[in-house]
């Protein structure tokens, strides 16, 4: 971990309470889903906190990402409402999708989230078109493309990284590898090294430890400020974890991860455990501080799903509501 000082507090603690925040999410969506007051699936995203928070504090409002069915870490590193996030997971009318979008689907475009995506890689597409977009309007916005090491083998990364390429557009692509493409290991899915896909195409790739949220944060500023400066695209292969199955139904996985592997990584490589003995170690700030932190935030996203709990469903006369569009054309 590079060398802390003081001036680095503040920032250091906005990124600690961050990650802290999206594992107490995840926490209350796995009971809800347990409790059975969630319809339909999920996919948590606990483990990979400090790739979703380094990354995303390293964008400005106006900047765009787009995500994947694991997609509530970055929700919330973007500046997401708890509440809101909430109520789209039941369904509720003041969702951010008015309950219509669910856990895969969550989209936020006025904190620059292009949505979630249910389809493995799909958002490749869209944040390499977002893009272009600030390209040809002369913008200097960045997008961040989140995928999985379970994308490495759909064609369109491969087309919209060329495409990238060759048009200088500025684009991260983060790929997050925890391992596991659902319930195989990425050894046994992705020949040769992840780095050199894109380098293939002439785009300069890194690869960090997704677990250190200061490591993921520097890499992610100087990329960003590059990619904004017209040097992109980039590409980073991020180290980490999922610590659940690759949903929540996802209990018994001794017959493609041990036991054994599951403790190392929450034990030895937890991203919120490494930030925390980091701050305390340094005498940054003291452990009763952080205490504190995590207890305001318990109880944040314990009234927010006291909130979604009691808030109404959409009306049924919104059924046909954002299916069509208005087909009219004016004479």
């Amino acid at each position: 971990m590079a060398t802390l000082t003081k001036k680095d507090t503040p920032r250091l603690l906005q990124a600690y309470r961050q990650m802290v925040t999206i594992r107490e999410f995840e926490n209350n969506a796995n009971d809800l889903y347990l409790g059975a007051k969630m319809p339909g699936l999920t996919h948590m995203y606990s483990g990979q906190e400090a790739v979703a928070v380094g990354i995303c504090e390293a964008l400005k409002k106006t900047d765009y990402i787009t995500s994947t069915h694991r997609g509530h870490g970055h929700c919330v590193a973007k500046g997401a409402d708890l509440k809101l996030m909430f109520c789209e997971l039941l369904g509720k009318e003041e969702g951010y999708c008015r309950g219509k979008g669910g856990s895969m689907h969550i989209a936020d475009q006025s904190m620059g989230n292009l949505g979630a995506n249910a389809i493995v890689g799909g958002s490749a597409g869209i944040a390499t078109g977002a893009a272009l977009t600030s390209k040809m309007l002369g913008k200097d916005d960045v997008t961040v493309c989140f995928f999985g090491d379970g994308a490495l083998g759909q064609g369109l990364l491969y087309e919209v990284m060329n495409m990238a390429a060759l048009w200088s557009l500025p684009v991260i692509y983060a790929c997050e590898n925890n391992l596991y493409g659902e319930y195989t290991h990425v050894d046994e899915m992705a020949a040769g090294a992840i780095t050199a896909r894109a380098e293939a195409f002439g785009i300069e790739a890194h690869r960090v430890d997704g677990q250190d949220f200061v490591a993921v944060n520097e890499l992610s500023e100087k990329l960003v400020a590059r990619a904004r400066n017209g040097e992109g695209p980039f590409f980073i292969e991020l180290a980490t974890y999922r610590y659940h199955g690759h949903h929540v139904g996802d209990i018994n996985r001794a017959y493609y991860r041990t036991k054994e592997e599951e403790q190392h990584w929450k034990e030895d490589r937890d991203p919120i455990s490494i930030l925390a003995q980091a701050l305390v170690a340094k005498k940054l700030v003291a452990q009763s501080e952080l205490d504190a932190i995590n207890s305001d935030v318990k109880k944040a996203a314990e009234d927010a799903v006291a909130y979604a709990l009691a808030a109404p469903y959409p009306d049924e006369s919104e059924v046909n509501m954002h299916v069509f569009a208005d087909s009219k054309v004016e004479n």
